[in-house]
C-alpha cells in the first residue's frame, strides 16, 4: 500500500511498479489454489505457497520504493497496490482458516476491520470524497501480517522449525492485528472529521 505522497502523479499504466502490482494480483488465485490442496486431499504444496507469499511481500516493498524513486507514482498504482494487499490478506485468511491453522476469532477480527473500512469508504463517497491514502501505521500492519502468515503456514508441521515459526508467527499476528485495528480506528476518525467539516460548510 502506498503512503501519503506529495510528488507528481503520472497517468501511465505500464510502469514497473504497476507491473509488479499486477503480478501480485495474478498470484492471489495461484496462492489460494496451492494452500487449499491439502484441505481437499490433494498434494501438499505449502513450500510453493510460501514462495508465492514471499515474492508477494518482496514485490509489495519494491513497487512503492521504485514508484517513489523513479517518480512513477500513478493513480492506477494507488488502486492496484492496496487491492493486492487486501486480496492477499483475504486469500490467506481463507486458506489458513480452512486448514484450521488460524482460529476463527482472528479471522473474524481482521474481516470485521475490513468491513468497517468498506462502510467508511461508502460514507466518504456519499459526501464526494475519495478514500484517504494509507498511512504508515496501516503499512506497518500489513507488513506484520505478511510476515505472520508465512510463518504460521510453516508452523503447520513438526520439529524445531515449526515451533520457532509458530512463536514468531503469532507474535507478528498479534502486532499486525493490533496495528490493523489501530490504523482502522484512525481512518474512522479521519472520516468523521471530513464529514463533520462538510456539514459545517453546508
Amino acid at each position: 500500500m502506498e503512503v501519503q505522497e506529495t510528488r507528481v502523479q503520472t497517468d501511465r499504466v505500464l510502469t514497473i511498479p504497476n507491473i509488479l502490482s499486477m503480478a501480485r494480483l495474478v498470484g492471489v488465485p495461484l496462492f489460494l489454489w496451492l494452500i487449499l490442496q491439502p484441505a481437499f486431499d490433494g498434494p501438499n504444496y505449502d513450500k510453493w505457497a510460501l514462495l508465492v507469499l514471499m515474492l508477494s511481500g518482496i514485490s509489495d516493498y519494491l513497487d512503492g520504493k521504485l514508484a517513489r524513486r523513479w517518480n512513477q507514482i500513478s493513480s492506477l498504482g494507488r488502486l492496484l497496490d492496496p487491492a493486492a494487499d487486501r486480496l492477499y490478506i483475504l486469500s490467506t485468511l481463507v486458506g489458513l482458516t480452512w486448514r484450521e491453522i488460524l482460529p476463527i476469532w482472528l479471522t473474524a477480527a481482521l474481516l470485521a476491520r475490513e468491513l468497517m473500512l468498506l462502510v467508511m469508504v461508502g460514507i466518504l463517497r456519499r459526501h464526494g470524497y475519495p478514500p484517504p491514502q494509507v498511512n504508515f501505521l496501516g503499512k506497518a500492519a500489513t507488513f506484520n501480517l505478511m510476515y505472520a502468515f508465512p510463518l504460521l503456514l510453516l508452523s503447520d508441521g513438526t520439529g524445531w522449525l515449526a515451533t520457532a515459526a509458530s512463536i514468531f508467527g503469532w507474535a507478528f499476528a498479534g502486532w499486525g492485528t493490533t496495528l490493523y485495528w489501530w490504523a482502522g480506528i484512525l481512518y474512522v476518525v479521519q472520516v468523521r472529521r471530513l464529514v463533520k467539516a462538510d456539514k459545517t460548510v453546508d
